[in-house]
């Protein structure tokens, strides 16, 4: 029964897009498809998908933990780059 209700993948022109916009947009909102993708010329350009529902996470702090600076590297040091300004004007 899982598979009763498939989701399917839609291909449409840009141009007939434009007239049914907001039909399609209610058949990706209501789950009846899963995809639509435009295309110009035959040729995909833009894939219009649901939105991931749930609380969107801070980016502050995200990256926490996720480097590791070997022992013997001294951040604090002196790169010998001259900033512009440092630089005379």
């Amino acid at each position: 029964m899982a598979n009763a209700r498939r989701k399917t993948v839609k291909t449409i022109a840009v141009g007939a897009f434009k007239s049914r916009s907001m039909a399609i947009i209610n058949e990706i909102a209501n789950g009846r498809v899963s995809r639509v993708v435009l295309t110009r010329r035959g040729k995909p350009v833009v894939a219009i998908v649901p939105a991931v529902p749930g609380p969107i996470r801070d980016l502050w702090g995200a990256m926490r933990g996720s480097v590791r600076i070997a022992a013997e590297v001294d951040v604090t040091a002196p790169t010998g780059e001259i900033w512009d300004a440092e630089r005379e004007q």
